[in-house]
């Protein structure tokens, strides 16, 4: 897999019938291991380890309704009142970060309405802090520690 601009992480993976599987700590199941796998593994990681977030508040793939379509979120951390608070979206490394991915993001968060949005494709990371008064996007160089 590919080298990603996020810190190392020790990984539990197996093969079985010719495929690789990654070791999902908060689902506690391997899950096949495709490069936005790689990099959602990795971002979990970050968020834990160096910004510090309790596995308790963060989902993988949490599903959500929108315009009678079910949807789903890479990676969906709650704040401490168990709302929605910060959006991933993860892309494989090979795919480029472009408006689109802001948009699917955004569509997400007209429903839960988090405080913070990150696209990430493991190189590239975008960290957005919505101001919902304004409708507006404010970027940010990084996203907070865990408070």
């Amino acid at each position: 897999m590919t080298t990603l601009n996020l810190p190392p992480c020790q990984f539990k993976t197996k093969k079985n019938e010719n495929k690789e599987f990654i070791f999902d700590n908060l689902r506690k199941k391997y899950i096949l291991l495709t490069p936005e796998e790689w990099v959602r593994q990795h971002f979990v990681s970050f968020l834990i380890n160096q910004k510090k977030y309790p596995q308790s508040i963060i989902a993988i793939e949490k599903q959500l309704t929108l315009n009678g379509l079910k949807k789903r979120t890479d990676i969906l951390i709650f704040n401490k009142n168990g709302l929605p608070h910060i959006i991933v979206e993860c892309k494989a490394p090979s795919i480029k970060i472009t408006q689109s991915s802001f948009d699917q993001i955004a569509r997400y968060n007209l429903k839960l309405k988090a405080k913070y949005l990150i696209v990430t494709n493991g190189l590239s990371h975008f960290y957005c802090e919505i101001d919902h008064v304004k409708e507006a996007f404010i970027f940010l160089k990084e996203i907070p520690i865990y408070k």
